[in-house]
């Protein structure tokens, strides 16, 4: 929402695995791991409309907290926008969205959702 062009993040697992599926999605236009010697530093290119400038996530939201983890079968695994946005899970077989979780018949941990 601030328009910046280049964003660093401290790194973790579940942030590179995240970040790989936003990069898939089309969201970000690229992403590159350093190491500092401590836990490392992930810096993401954000992605915007060339000509009106709007940025490729419009809506990120954290939907399981650490005070309040949301779980979900692979039955009701949530779809965001009926299709059109992506929900990211952690599962038992990694990260991954919504419609992989689906195929591959997992549920899991609901991080987030992303349009």
């Amino acid at each position: 929402m601030a328009r910046h062009k280049v964003v660093e993040i401290p790194a973790s697992n579940l942030k590179k695995e995240m970040t790989k599926i936003l990069l898939e999605k089309g969201y970000i236009l690229n992403y590159k791991f350093m190491d500092d010697g401590k836990q490392g530093i992930i810096k993401i290119a954000l992605k915007y409309d060339p000509v009106s400038k709007t940025p490729a996530i419009k809506h990120l939201s954290r939907v399981s907290s650490p005070g309040l983890r949301r779980y979900t079968g692979y039955r009701s695994v949530p779809r965001v926008l009926n299709g059109l946005g992506v929900a990211i899970l952690s599962t038992s077989r990694g990260v991954m969205t919504d419609k992989e979780a689906r195929n591959a018949k997992v549920g899991g941990e609901v991080l987030c959702y992303v349009y």
